[in-house]
Protein backbone atom coordinates (compact mmCIF):
# COMPACT_ATOMS: atom_id res chain seq x y z
CA UNK A 1 0.00 0.00 0.00
CA UNK A 2 2.72 2.19 0.68
CA UNK A 3 4.24 1.90 -2.60
CA UNK A 4 1.46 2.85 -3.99
CA UNK A 5 1.08 5.07 -2.16
CA UNK A 6 4.33 6.35 -2.97
CA UNK A 7 3.97 6.50 -6.62
CA UNK A 8 0.60 8.38 -6.52
CA UNK A 9 1.06 10.61 -4.31
CA UNK A 10 4.80 11.14 -4.05
CA UNK A 11 6.67 10.74 -0.95
CA UNK A 12 7.27 14.57 -0.10
CA UNK A 13 3.13 14.59 0.59
CA UNK A 14 1.82 14.77 3.98
CA UNK A 15 -0.19 11.63 3.61
CA UNK A 16 2.99 10.12 2.10
CA UNK A 17 5.04 11.27 5.57
CA UNK A 18 1.95 10.28 7.47
CA UNK A 19 2.03 6.53 6.11
CA UNK A 20 6.25 5.90 6.63
CA UNK A 21 5.62 7.82 10.45
CA UNK A 22 3.22 4.32 11.00
CA UNK A 23 5.23 1.87 9.12
CA UNK A 24 7.84 1.66 12.43
CA UNK A 25 4.30 1.70 15.05
CA UNK A 26 2.97 -0.88 12.97
CA UNK A 27 6.42 -3.38 12.80
CA UNK A 28 6.72 -2.89 16.59
CA UNK A 29 2.74 -3.68 16.93
CA UNK A 30 3.57 -6.58 14.54
CA UNK A 31 6.27 -8.09 16.57
CA UNK A 32 4.66 -8.74 19.68
CA UNK A 33 3.80 -12.54 20.55
CA UNK A 34 0.44 -13.40 20.75
CA UNK A 35 0.14 -16.46 22.91
CA UNK A 36 -3.21 -17.30 22.62
CA UNK A 37 -2.91 -17.82 18.52
CA UNK A 38 -1.20 -20.60 18.73
CA UNK A 39 -4.39 -22.19 21.57
CA UNK A 40 -7.07 -20.58 19.20
CA UNK A 41 -9.55 -23.04 17.89
CA UNK A 42 -11.54 -21.39 14.76
CA UNK A 43 -13.69 -23.24 12.49
CA UNK A 44 -11.79 -20.78 10.05
CA UNK A 45 -8.97 -23.05 10.84
CA UNK A 46 -10.79 -26.65 9.30
CA UNK A 47 -10.03 -27.44 5.81
CA UNK A 48 -12.17 -25.17 4.11
CA UNK A 49 -14.14 -27.29 1.04
CA UNK A 50 -14.44 -25.02 -1.82
CA UNK A 51 -12.89 -26.13 -5.23
CA UNK A 52 -9.73 -25.43 -5.35
CA UNK A 53 -8.97 -23.73 -8.80
CA UNK A 54 -11.58 -21.39 -7.90
CA UNK A 55 -10.08 -20.73 -4.45
CA UNK A 56 -6.29 -21.72 -4.60
CA UNK A 57 -6.29 -20.65 -1.16
CA UNK A 58 -8.44 -23.45 -0.28
CA UNK A 59 -7.33 -26.89 1.68
CA UNK A 60 -9.68 -29.59 0.55
CA UNK A 61 -9.01 -32.94 -0.57
CA UNK A 62 -11.30 -34.37 -4.02
CA UNK A 63 -13.70 -36.38 -1.39
CA UNK A 64 -14.21 -33.61 0.08
CA UNK A 65 -15.40 -31.39 -2.25
CA UNK A 66 -19.21 -32.88 -3.16
CA UNK A 67 -19.58 -32.96 0.71
CA UNK A 68 -19.10 -29.26 1.44
CA UNK A 69 -18.74 -27.12 -1.99
CA UNK A 70 -22.01 -25.99 -1.40
CA UNK A 71 -21.66 -24.21 1.98
CA UNK A 72 -19.64 -21.55 3.01
CA UNK A 73 -19.14 -19.64 6.08
CA UNK A 74 -19.53 -15.62 6.33
CA UNK A 75 -16.21 -15.81 7.37
CA UNK A 76 -14.95 -17.60 4.53
CA UNK A 77 -17.29 -15.20 2.19
CA UNK A 78 -15.56 -11.82 3.55
CA UNK A 79 -12.25 -13.31 3.46
CA UNK A 80 -12.50 -14.57 -0.42
CA UNK A 81 -13.91 -11.29 -1.22
CA UNK A 82 -11.14 -9.21 0.54
CA UNK A 83 -8.81 -11.35 -1.68
CA UNK A 84 -10.27 -11.34 -5.01
CA UNK A 85 -10.70 -7.42 -5.10
CA UNK A 86 -7.47 -6.94 -3.64
CA UNK A 87 -5.99 -9.15 -6.89
CA UNK A 88 -8.34 -7.66 -8.89
CA UNK A 89 -7.61 -4.08 -8.41
CA UNK A 90 -3.93 -2.95 -6.92
CA UNK A 91 -5.22 0.14 -5.70
CA UNK A 92 -7.20 -1.71 -2.99
CA UNK A 93 -5.73 -2.32 0.85
CA UNK A 94 -6.87 -3.62 4.10
CA UNK A 95 -5.52 -1.38 7.22
CA UNK A 96 -6.16 -1.86 10.92
CA UNK A 97 -5.70 -3.48 13.81
CA UNK A 98 -4.21 -7.24 13.64
CA UNK A 99 -5.41 -7.44 10.63
CA UNK A 100 -1.77 -8.34 9.24
CA UNK A 101 0.51 -10.33 11.49
CA UNK A 102 -2.31 -12.11 13.56
CA UNK A 103 -4.42 -12.19 10.22
CA UNK A 104 -6.99 -10.48 11.88
CA UNK A 105 -8.95 -10.67 15.50
CA UNK A 106 -11.30 -12.62 13.76
CA UNK A 107 -9.50 -13.99 11.12
CA UNK A 108 -11.22 -12.37 8.05
CA UNK A 109 -8.11 -11.50 6.61
CA UNK A 110 -6.24 -14.73 7.12
CA UNK A 111 -3.80 -15.25 4.77
CA UNK A 112 -3.85 -11.58 3.20
CA UNK A 113 -0.62 -10.62 4.23
CA UNK A 114 1.69 -13.42 2.83
CA UNK A 115 0.05 -12.95 -0.22
CA UNK A 116 -0.24 -9.52 -0.61
CA UNK A 117 3.12 -7.92 1.23
CA UNK A 118 3.24 -5.43 4.21
CA UNK A 119 2.18 -2.48 1.91
CA UNK A 120 -1.51 -3.62 1.19
CA UNK A 121 -2.15 -5.60 4.71
CA UNK A 122 -1.27 -2.76 6.99
CA UNK A 123 -1.29 -3.34 10.74
CA UNK A 124 -1.85 -0.07 12.49
CA UNK A 125 -1.48 1.29 15.86
CA UNK A 126 -4.50 0.99 18.21
CA UNK A 127 -5.31 4.91 17.25
CA UNK A 128 -8.62 4.60 15.36
CA UNK A 129 -8.69 7.82 14.55
CA UNK A 130 -5.22 8.42 13.36
CA UNK A 131 -5.65 4.73 10.79
CA UNK A 132 -9.24 6.48 9.85
CA UNK A 133 -7.85 9.70 8.83
CA UNK A 134 -4.78 8.39 6.80
CA UNK A 135 -7.26 5.66 4.86
CA UNK A 136 -9.93 8.93 4.19
CA UNK A 137 -6.83 10.44 3.00
CA UNK A 138 -5.76 7.83 0.68
CA UNK A 139 -9.12 7.46 -0.90
CA UNK A 140 -8.85 11.33 -1.64
CA UNK A 141 -6.07 10.79 -3.74
CA UNK A 142 -7.63 7.64 -5.83
CA UNK A 143 -6.51 4.48 -3.27
CA UNK A 144 -9.52 2.04 -2.35
CA UNK A 145 -8.92 1.57 1.29
CA UNK A 146 -10.77 -0.86 3.50
CA UNK A 147 -10.40 -0.09 6.90
CA UNK A 148 -11.57 -2.27 9.64
CA UNK A 149 -12.35 -1.60 13.03
CA UNK A 150 -11.83 -4.78 15.27
CA UNK A 151 -15.67 -3.70 16.81
CA UNK A 152 -17.91 -0.85 15.02
CA UNK A 153 -17.71 0.56 18.41
CA UNK A 154 -14.18 1.53 18.07
CA UNK A 155 -15.41 3.80 15.33
CA UNK A 156 -16.37 6.65 18.09
CA UNK A 157 -13.08 6.81 18.06
CA UNK A 158 -13.17 8.09 14.47
CA UNK A 159 -16.50 9.24 14.01
CA UNK A 160 -15.39 12.89 12.66
CA UNK A 161 -13.43 11.07 9.79
CA UNK A 162 -16.19 9.22 8.94
CA UNK A 163 -19.18 11.42 8.70
CA UNK A 164 -17.44 15.02 8.45
CA UNK A 165 -14.62 13.83 6.09
CA UNK A 166 -15.44 10.95 4.09
CA UNK A 167 -19.40 11.13 4.56
CA UNK A 168 -19.68 15.03 2.95
CA UNK A 169 -16.67 15.59 0.74
CA UNK A 170 -18.41 14.68 -2.41
CA UNK A 171 -20.79 16.93 -1.82
CA UNK A 172 -19.06 19.80 -0.55
CA UNK A 173 -16.48 19.75 -3.23
CA UNK A 174 -19.62 19.93 -5.83
CA UNK A 175 -18.71 15.84 -6.97
CA UNK A 176 -14.99 16.82 -7.54
CA UNK A 177 -13.83 14.32 -4.86
CA UNK A 178 -14.80 10.38 -4.50
CA UNK A 179 -14.37 8.81 -1.52
CA UNK A 180 -14.16 5.39 -2.06
CA UNK A 181 -13.68 3.83 1.30
CA UNK A 182 -14.80 0.81 3.25
CA UNK A 183 -15.45 0.84 7.06
CA UNK A 184 -16.07 -2.73 7.55
CA UNK A 185 -15.70 -4.80 10.88
CA UNK A 186 -18.16 -6.59 13.61
CA UNK A 187 -21.33 -4.76 14.76
CA UNK A 188 -24.02 -5.22 17.09
CA UNK A 189 -24.12 -7.28 20.57
CA UNK A 190 -22.17 -10.42 20.46
CA UNK A 191 -22.26 -11.95 24.10
CA UNK A 192 -21.69 -10.79 27.32
CA UNK A 193 -19.61 -8.18 26.42
CA UNK A 194 -21.46 -5.58 28.12
CA UNK A 195 -22.64 -2.22 27.48
CA UNK A 196 -19.75 -0.20 25.21
CA UNK A 197 -19.40 -3.25 22.72
CA UNK A 198 -22.45 -4.48 21.86
CA UNK A 199 -24.09 -1.17 20.13
CA UNK A 200 -25.79 -1.50 16.77
CA UNK A 201 -24.77 1.25 14.83
CA UNK A 202 -27.17 1.26 11.86
CA UNK A 203 -29.27 3.67 12.21
CA UNK A 204 -26.50 5.87 13.58
CA UNK A 205 -24.52 5.63 10.22
CA UNK A 206 -27.72 5.46 8.07
CA UNK A 207 -28.67 8.78 9.56
CA UNK A 208 -25.72 10.29 7.60
CA UNK A 209 -26.43 11.77 3.86
CA UNK A 210 -23.65 10.75 2.00
CA UNK A 211 -22.76 7.08 3.72
CA UNK A 212 -24.05 3.95 2.75
CA UNK A 213 -24.68 1.33 5.21
CA UNK A 214 -24.57 -2.34 4.48
CA UNK A 215 -26.13 -5.18 6.83
CA UNK A 216 -24.71 -8.94 6.02
CA UNK A 217 -26.51 -11.84 6.90
CA UNK A 218 -25.64 -14.69 4.75
CA UNK A 219 -22.06 -16.02 3.06
CA UNK A 220 -24.08 -14.84 -0.14
CA UNK A 221 -24.73 -11.42 1.59
CA UNK A 222 -21.33 -10.85 2.78
CA UNK A 223 -19.42 -11.81 -0.13
CA UNK A 224 -21.61 -9.94 -2.37
CA UNK A 225 -22.31 -6.87 -0.69
CA UNK A 226 -18.31 -6.51 0.55
CA UNK A 227 -17.62 -6.52 -3.32
CA UNK A 228 -19.99 -4.05 -3.84
CA UNK A 229 -18.84 -1.83 -1.13
CA UNK A 230 -14.89 -1.76 -2.35
CA UNK A 231 -16.04 -1.10 -5.86
CA UNK A 232 -18.42 1.80 -5.43
CA UNK A 233 -16.98 5.37 -5.30
CA UNK A 234 -18.63 6.46 -2.47
CA UNK A 235 -17.91 5.52 1.81
CA UNK A 236 -19.58 2.59 2.56
CA UNK A 237 -20.14 1.63 6.29
CA UNK A 238 -20.08 -2.22 6.40
CA UNK A 239 -21.61 -4.17 9.73
CA UNK A 240 -21.29 -7.32 10.05
CA UNK A 241 -21.60 -9.35 13.03
CA UNK A 242 -19.52 -11.61 15.27
CA UNK A 243 -21.69 -14.15 15.58
CA UNK A 244 -22.07 -14.73 12.34
CA UNK A 245 -18.64 -15.31 11.20
CA UNK A 246 -18.48 -19.15 12.40
CA UNK A 247 -22.29 -19.88 10.31
CA UNK A 248 -22.12 -21.40 6.97
CA UNK A 249 -24.71 -21.16 4.97
CA UNK A 250 -25.70 -22.87 1.20
CA UNK A 251 -24.07 -20.68 -1.84
CA UNK A 252 -24.17 -20.92 -5.39
CA UNK A 253 -22.27 -21.66 -8.20
CA UNK A 254 -23.13 -18.11 -8.95
CA UNK A 255 -22.22 -17.16 -5.69
CA UNK A 256 -18.23 -18.44 -5.90
CA UNK A 257 -17.68 -16.42 -9.38
CA UNK A 258 -15.20 -13.58 -9.30
CA UNK A 259 -17.68 -11.58 -10.77
CA UNK A 260 -20.50 -12.19 -8.49
CA UNK A 261 -21.59 -8.71 -6.99
CA UNK A 262 -24.50 -7.97 -5.22
CA UNK A 263 -26.59 -4.50 -6.19
CA UNK A 264 -26.59 -1.97 -3.44
CA UNK A 265 -29.90 -0.76 -2.24
CA UNK A 266 -31.91 -4.13 -2.52
CA UNK A 267 -33.27 -6.31 -0.37
CA UNK A 268 -34.10 -9.86 -0.59
CA UNK A 269 -37.36 -11.99 0.36
CA UNK A 270 -35.59 -14.39 2.22
CA UNK A 271 -39.19 -16.36 1.89
CA UNK A 272 -42.58 -15.79 0.97
CA UNK A 273 -45.90 -15.39 2.56
CA UNK A 274 -49.49 -14.06 2.44
CA UNK A 275 -50.46 -13.00 6.11
CA UNK A 276 -47.81 -10.69 7.53
CA UNK A 277 -44.34 -9.22 6.30
CA UNK A 278 -40.97 -9.03 8.93
CA UNK A 279 -38.46 -6.61 8.14
CA UNK A 280 -34.66 -7.39 9.23
CA UNK A 281 -30.87 -7.30 8.85
CA UNK A 282 -27.97 -8.76 10.10
CA UNK A 283 -28.22 -11.77 12.77
CA UNK A 284 -31.79 -10.92 13.34
CA UNK A 285 -32.69 -12.39 9.58
CA UNK A 286 -31.98 -15.65 11.07
CA UNK A 287 -34.07 -15.10 13.96
CA UNK A 288 -37.45 -13.74 11.90
CA UNK A 289 -36.66 -17.15 9.59
CA UNK A 290 -37.25 -19.14 13.12
CA UNK A 291 -40.06 -17.44 13.78
CA UNK A 292 -41.83 -18.02 10.86
CA UNK A 293 -41.37 -21.71 10.97
CA UNK A 294 -43.23 -21.46 14.44
CA UNK A 295 -45.79 -19.20 12.80
CA UNK A 296 -46.18 -21.65 9.90
CA UNK A 297 -47.43 -24.45 11.84
CA UNK A 298 -50.19 -21.72 13.47
CA UNK A 299 -51.28 -21.29 10.15
CA UNK A 300 -50.11 -17.71 9.77
CA UNK A 301 -47.90 -17.44 6.58
CA UNK A 302 -44.84 -14.42 7.40
CA UNK A 303 -43.03 -13.20 4.27
CA UNK A 304 -39.45 -12.63 5.90
CA UNK A 305 -37.81 -9.33 4.04
CA UNK A 306 -33.77 -9.45 4.47
CA UNK A 307 -33.41 -5.36 3.76
CA UNK A 308 -29.01 -5.93 3.49
CA UNK A 309 -28.99 -2.34 2.90
CA UNK A 310 -30.19 0.35 5.69
CA UNK A 311 -29.05 2.88 3.70
CA UNK A 312 -30.18 3.24 0.80
CA UNK A 313 -33.25 1.69 1.85
CA UNK A 314 -35.06 -0.46 -0.61
CA UNK A 315 -38.56 0.75 0.07
CA UNK A 316 -40.30 -0.26 -2.73
CA UNK A 317 -39.51 -4.20 -2.18
CA UNK A 318 -40.82 -3.33 2.10
CA UNK A 319 -44.10 -1.31 0.59
CA UNK A 320 -44.83 -3.80 -2.25
CA UNK A 321 -44.64 -6.53 0.58
CA UNK A 322 -46.99 -4.67 2.90
CA UNK A 323 -49.36 -4.12 0.22
CA UNK A 324 -49.61 -7.94 0.00
CA UNK A 325 -49.72 -9.36 3.50
CA UNK A 326 -51.49 -5.97 4.72
CA UNK A 327 -49.54 -6.03 8.06
CA UNK A 328 -45.54 -5.16 9.35
CA UNK A 329 -43.51 -6.02 11.75
CA UNK A 330 -39.97 -4.28 12.37
CA UNK A 331 -37.02 -5.94 13.74
CA UNK A 332 -33.64 -4.78 14.34
CA UNK A 333 -31.57 -5.34 17.76
CA UNK A 334 -30.54 -1.64 18.10
CA UNK A 335 -32.34 1.20 20.41
CA UNK A 336 -35.85 1.41 19.36
CA UNK A 337 -35.99 5.06 19.09
CA UNK A 338 -35.31 6.73 16.10
CA UNK A 339 -34.46 3.16 14.66
CA UNK A 340 -34.16 1.54 11.28
CA UNK A 341 -38.07 0.26 12.48
CA UNK A 342 -38.94 3.58 12.76
CA UNK A 343 -37.61 4.60 9.41
CA UNK A 344 -39.45 1.71 7.87
CA UNK A 345 -42.76 2.42 9.92
CA UNK A 346 -42.76 5.83 8.56
CA UNK A 347 -42.30 4.80 4.86
CA UNK A 348 -45.41 2.46 4.76
CA UNK A 349 -47.24 5.22 6.78
CA UNK A 350 -46.62 7.73 3.89
CA UNK A 351 -46.82 4.81 0.63
CA UNK A 352 -49.00 2.34 1.85
CA UNK A 353 -51.15 3.75 4.53
CA UNK A 354 -54.42 2.24 3.31
CA UNK A 355 -52.86 -1.47 2.79
CA UNK A 356 -52.65 -1.36 6.19
CA UNK A 357 -55.61 -3.76 8.14
CA UNK A 358 -53.58 -3.31 11.86
CA UNK A 359 -51.05 -1.49 13.49
CA UNK A 360 -46.97 -1.88 12.67
CA UNK A 361 -44.85 -3.97 15.32
CA UNK A 362 -41.98 -3.10 16.09
CA UNK A 363 -39.29 -5.09 18.10
CA UNK A 364 -35.83 -3.40 19.20
CA UNK A 365 -33.41 -3.79 21.78
CA UNK A 366 -34.02 -2.95 25.28
CA UNK A 367 -34.04 1.21 25.75
CA UNK A 368 -31.17 0.84 27.99
CA UNK A 369 -27.15 -0.10 27.56
CA UNK A 370 -26.81 -3.84 27.51
CA UNK A 371 -26.28 -5.51 30.50
CA UNK A 372 -23.56 -7.12 31.14
CA UNK A 373 -24.95 -10.62 33.38
CA UNK A 374 -26.20 -13.06 30.68
CA UNK A 375 -29.61 -13.41 31.35
CA UNK A 376 -30.42 -9.63 31.51
CA UNK A 377 -28.28 -9.56 28.23
CA UNK A 378 -31.16 -11.90 27.06
CA UNK A 379 -33.80 -9.78 27.48
CA UNK A 380 -32.51 -6.79 26.25
CA UNK A 381 -31.95 -8.31 23.24
CA UNK A 382 -35.18 -9.46 20.60
CA UNK A 383 -35.50 -13.25 20.73
CA UNK A 384 -37.48 -15.13 18.71
CA UNK A 385 -40.39 -15.73 20.58
CA UNK A 386 -40.73 -11.88 20.72
CA UNK A 387 -40.93 -12.12 16.63
CA UNK A 388 -43.58 -14.76 17.26
CA UNK A 389 -46.26 -12.76 19.80
CA UNK A 390 -45.53 -9.97 17.75
CA UNK A 391 -46.88 -11.54 14.58
CA UNK A 392 -49.71 -12.93 16.13
CA UNK A 393 -50.57 -9.63 17.36
CA UNK A 394 -50.57 -8.35 13.96
CA UNK A 395 -52.73 -10.83 13.13
CA UNK A 396 -55.22 -11.11 16.12
CA UNK A 397 -54.33 -14.00 16.84
CA UNK A 398 -53.23 -13.13 20.59
CA UNK A 399 -54.60 -10.74 22.97
CA UNK A 400 -53.30 -7.24 22.90
CA UNK A 401 -50.34 -6.45 25.04
CA UNK A 402 -52.36 -3.45 26.31
CA UNK A 403 -55.36 -5.64 27.38
CA UNK A 404 -53.01 -7.67 29.69
CA UNK A 405 -51.51 -4.86 30.88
Amino acid sequence: MLGIARRRLGSGCALGQLMQALRPAAAAAAARTYSAAAKEVSRFDEPLLLPPLLYPWARCSGDAIGKRAASMTVREALNSALDEEMSADPSVFLMGEEVGEYQGAYKISKGLLDKYGPDRVLDTPITEAGFTGIGVGAAYQGLRPVVEFMTFNFSMQAIDHIINSAAKSNYMSAGQINVPIVFRGPNGAAAGVGAQHSQCYAAWYAHVPGLKVLTPYSAEDARGLLKAAIRDPDPVVFLENELLYGESFPVSAEVLDSSFCLPIGKAKIEQEGKDVTITAFSKMVGYALQAAEILSKEGISAEVINLRSIRPLDRATINASVRKTNRLVTLEEGFPQHGVGAEICMSVVEDSFEYLDAPVERIAGADVPMPYAANLERMAVPQVEDIVRAAKRACYRAVPMAATA
